[in-house]
């Protein structure tokens, strides 16, 4: 089974040792993805309904260039700095998603790059 790297101008790139997303055996593997603006690459002001809409806003773009969408979406993974972000970041992952029902985690974590306060990736099934 080949890996194929994907790569998208409209999210932010890598930060590091890593690919933006890859795709193998039908299914395309998000990174995490933080809120960076995509042009400058620095971490967007505001509170963590900001922070949430940008992740997303991310991840579509990399859906997208894959050709996916959020129904493509079969499981994504949600990190807090603090769990009492939970609802207003559940009202804004709502909001985008739609109809959209993957099955999701959410975790808290002690801390995230560049000190944001969410984190979020996917599996989508290529269609």
């Amino acid at each position: 089974m080949s890996v194929e790297r994907l790569h998208t101008d409209n999210a932010p790139a890598a930060i590091g040792p890593y690919s933006q997303a890859t795709i193998a055996g039908g299914f395309l593997f998000t990174a995490g993805q933080i809120p960076l603006d995509p042009v400058t690459m620095q971490v967007i002001e505001g509170d963590v309904v900001a922070q949430a809409e940008r992740v997303l806003q991310n991840l579509a773009a990399v859906l997208q260039q894959a050709g996916c969408g959020w129904n493509d979406v079969v499981k994504t993974t949600v990190f807090l700095h603090d769990m009492a972000d939970f609802p207003r970041v559940n009202e804004v992952y709502a909001r985008a998603l739609g109809d959209a029902r993957p099955a999701r985690s959410t975790v808290q974590v002690s801390a995230l790059p560049r000190g944001v306060l969410v984190e979020i990736d996917a599996i989508a099934k290529l269609p």
